[in-house]
């Protein structure tokens, strides 16, 4: 009797019981569990603030009837204050830097008897702001050069690219990992009992349509923003959203593996990995760019020849 109910307690398991859901979508360890709870439950924040507020809102630009317009009996609007580039970079800082600043207060039970290099959170956020510090810098240009895209608000800049994007960046790329970390798990879970070439198939195929909704997604999401424009914004969602999807196609797996296993990895393992991550996505951009090209029309000013790279500019 005992013998034949073990059986049907491990199908209740394997069939999607409450425990045996929670288990297949959650880290078995306990620090990086608390740590993609907290980035996903943080989300909804900065993504509020800036999609649900300041977007739709346009609290970047307000309007109204000036006095003298009044007076006057015109009916006239004017834009007497915008955003300027301390505003832009104030809603950086105020998106990005709580997801370094609530763990050190908010302390899991698992990280509490762990010092701050072994935490999760920790990992987590050097490994991200290496990749997207590396995306900003450098793959941005790919943006200008390859798919027609410009930034047009007032911001302070390096290397062409505005201050606000590599902090917003880093909020964005903690959410869409931690999201990939989790439905991963829940696929490799389900999948586990086929042959690994088939497992692997349906990984790879999974990663890429993940990568390719979460780049299109985020083109839709900011579509009502005037100042990050596009030379076709059609082209840009179907065809230009494959081209952002790369950074993802390589990032969700390598990500995946940080104290996924028993061994647990050390600070200059992870700075090492998100280096390599990112040296492979910009070999592949490279590669589109140049034997695919542009995917617009592209002004000969701010076109890219094939002997340099798409951060410097043909001479």
């Amino acid at each position: 009797m005992a013998a034949a109910r073990r059986p049907a307690a491990g199908a209740k398991s394997r069939g999607g019981g409450g425990a045996g859901r929670r288990s297949a979508w959650l880290a078995e360890d306990g620090s990086k569990r608390w740590g993609e709870a907290f980035f996903l439950l943080y989300t909804p924040f900065w993504l509020t603030l800036c999609l649900g507020i300041i977007v739709p809102f346009k609290l970047y630009e307000i309007c109204w009837i000036s006095d003298g317009a009044r007076r006057s009996g015109r009916a006239v609007l004017g834009v007497e204050w915008r955003f300027t580039e301390l505003e832009y970079l104030i809603l950086g800082l105020v998106s990005t830097v709580p997801a370094f600043l609530i763990p050190l207060v908010l302390v899991g039970k698992a990280d509490s008897v762990r010092s701050l290099k072994d935490r999760y959170w920790v990992k987590a956020n050097i490994w991200i702001i290496i990749f997207s510090y590396v995306g900003n810098y450098f793959w941005t240009h790919y943006f200008f050069t390859v798919l027609g895209a410009s930034y047009t608000f007032p911001s302070w800049r390096m290397n062409n690219v505005p201050h606000v994007t590599f902090l917003l960046t880093h909020a964005c790329f903690l959410f869409y990992h931690m999201a990939s970390n989790m439905t991963l798990r829940r696929l490799r879970h389900s999948t586990a009992h086929l042959p690994q070439s088939i497992r692997w198939l349906f990984e790879a195929a999974w990663i890429l349509a993940l990568s390719y909704f979460i780049a299109y997604l985020e083109t839709l999401a900011i579509a009502n923003f005037p100042y990050y424009e596009f030379v076709d914004r059609d082209i840009m969602y179907k065809v230009g959203s494959l081209f952002y999807a790369i950074y993802f196609i390589v990032s969700f797996p390598m990500f995946s593996r940080i104290d996924e296993k028993d061994e647990k990895w050390n600070l200059s393992r992870v700075a090492v990995d998100s280096l390599g991550a990112a040296m492979l996505v910009t070999i592949i951009l490279d590669l589109w760019r140049i034997f695919l090209g542009p995917i617009v029309a592209i002004p000969e000013s701010r076109q890219c020849g094939q002997p340099g790279l798409a951060w410097f500019q043909a001479q």
